[in-house]
């Protein structure tokens, strides 16, 4: 969500740096900003009110539908539950001022959805980042617009701290290995008291455009470690990921990404599995393999735009049930599969204005073969400025 000038022009379809930039104000559905100029730094503020009117027809899943709460059948759970709020209202202020031989570029937004909640928070010159925005793993090429807060199952959404470098469509970062799920578990699927990380996640991604084709490759290499001061062990994480979009006509943009990994925890999107867990018996950090995906179709007519998407993780828990991590093997922590479908029909009356309405499931899967689902209800009006 780098901060542009009036000024763009085609060759900077060419840049990938600068298609990461576009794309990230698209998946924010900021509309337009207020652009000034303080000497030579250009300015800008951003943002949007946004309403949200829940219902929830089966059980009850908070502000955004998080999987893990969605009721196994049979379970008596609240139904027909309503919630209205602003929360994920937003504001971001952005500046880019001319630096020696490039450009200083900052962003900083923050939505009221956890309290105050800080979403970026960065600074770029010369090819190099540094501050909180999305992770370099992946990019939000694959991602439906959902109305939801919470992005789809399976896709990469996740902002962290970083310290990245991009030279042309290449970009390698080190990043904060604690927020998406760096934690080794123990008996329950609890944090380990003894974990801890010891070195940052390193990421690689590589980003460009091939006729109407835009796409992503990335990779992660991750440490997950427990140390009780007097046993220590250490396993090597990593994860590969497949992110495009493909505009099949005018109006018709097919999106679709592609995650696996052994360890990478929730670098997958309401992901159904911690990263590791400590062998009670041996002592050993062991990994859980976990894969995440998407598919979705985007069609304009007019002022409004349709949106269907799917999602899906899941995870690899027979090795961790087995050495007893999830006692008797049914708990309900052992929760192996996450899916989730949204329908929407946005409509733009203005430029800056949206109002919005989104038909979604909520699907789980335990590692016993119990599972549940939940039907979620949504409008958004929502004002861009």
């Amino acid at each position: 969500m780098l901060f542009q000038s009036k000024k763009n022009n085609k060759s900077s379809l060419k840049n990938p740096a600068f298609l990461v930039s576009a794309l990230s104000l698209v998946i924010s559905a900021q509309a337009s900003a207020y652009e000034f100029e303080v000497g030579n730094t250009k300015a800008s503020i951003s943002g949007f009110i946004k309403l949200n009117a829940i219902y929830d027809i089966d059980n009850e899943l908070g502000d955004v539908g998080v999987n893990q709460l969605v009721a196994l059948d049979g379970e008596k759970a609240p139904t027909g539950v309503s919630n209205i709020n602003a929360r994920s209202s937003r504001i971001g202020f952005g500046t880019s001022t001319p630096v020696g031989d490039s450009t200083l570029k900052t962003l900083i937004e923050v939505d009221w959805a956890d309290g105050t909640r800080l979403r970026h928070a960065y600074g770029e010159w010369n090819g190099i980042l540094a501050g909180q925005t999305w992770t370099n793993f992946g990019r939000p090429l694959g991602m439906t617009r959902v109305l939801d807060d919470l992005p789809q199952v399976g896709v990469l959404p996740t902002r962290q701290g970083q310290i990245r470098y991009t030279t042309g469509a290449f970009s390698v970062a080190l990043e904060d290995p604690t927020e998406l799920g760096g934690a080794v578990v123990g008996i329950g699927g609890r944090e380990h008291a003894d974990a801890q990380n010891g070195l940052p996640d390193l990421t690689l991604n590589y980003m460009n455009k091939a006729g109407n084709l835009m796409y992503a490759m990335g990779g992660v290499v991750r440490s997950l470690s427990a140390d009780s001061g007097t046993q220590d062990d250490t396993a090597m994480g990593w994860g590969v990921t497949l992110h495009g979009a493909y505009k099949v006509s005018p109006n018709v943009t097919l999106k679709g990404a592609l995650t696996h990994g052994d360890g990478i925890g929730t670098y997958i999107n309401n992901s159904p599995v911690a990263p590791a867990y400590l062998d009670p018996a041996t002592g050993n950090v062991e990994t859980i393999k976990a894969t995440g995906g998407s598919v979705g179709i985007q069609v304009t007519m007019g002022r409004g735009q349709v949106n269907l998407g799917y999602g899906y993780a899941s995870g690899d828990l027979d090795d961790a049930v087995a050495a007893g991590i999830f006692p008797g093997g049914a708990a309900r922590g052992a929760f192996e599969t996450a899916s989730d479908i949204h329908l929407n029909y946005l409509w733009t009356p203005e430029k800056n204005i949206m109002y919005g309405i989104e038909l979604s499931q909520n699907s789980i899967e335990l590692h016993d073969g119990r599972e549940g689902d939940a039907v979620r209800l949504q409008g958004t009006v929502q004002y861009n400025f």
